[in-house]
């Protein structure tokens, strides 16, 4: 079992940065390599995915948002966070973290390969 919960979301303006952080909690498992993974729900659409990494250090994330979001970890913590630079108001949505045990390579980013969920934080992005 793995609990996640998001923070650090909020306003912005356009052109600001946000750093979103996911603190999981975990039960001993048999698995020691997993996938974090970041998404974001737009009002009226999809839910999409934003980046992902696998525990050995592989990234991913969605061509559209290189360059401007970054995904890390706080391994000692179990913190994995989402720095996200130059803000756009298309960028407002409610962002989720979500977890697979199992490395992946390159770390997946369609919802449908993660098994836990946090609650999800706001993002607001004004112009």
């Amino acid at each position: 079992q793995v609990e996640l919960t998001e923070s650090g979301g909020g306003s912005a303006q356009a052109g600001g940065s946000l750093t979103l952080s996911c603190a999981a909690t975990r039960a001993p498992s048999r698995y020691t390599n997993f996938c974090v993974g970041w998404f974001r729900r737009a009002p009226g659409k999809e839910r999409e995915g934003v980046a992902a990494l696998d525990s050995n250090g592989p990234v991913n994330y969605a061509d559209s948002l290189k360059g401007r979001f970054t995904i890390s970890q706080d391994k000692s913590k179990n913190i994995f966070y989402l720095q996200m630079n130059n803000l756009e108001p298309e960028d407002t949505a409610t962002y989720y973290c979500a977890w697979k045990w199992g490395g992946w390579k390159p770390p997946p980013l369609d919802e449908t390969s993660y098994n836990y969920w946090g609650q999800g934080t706001q993002v607001t992005v004004s112009s």
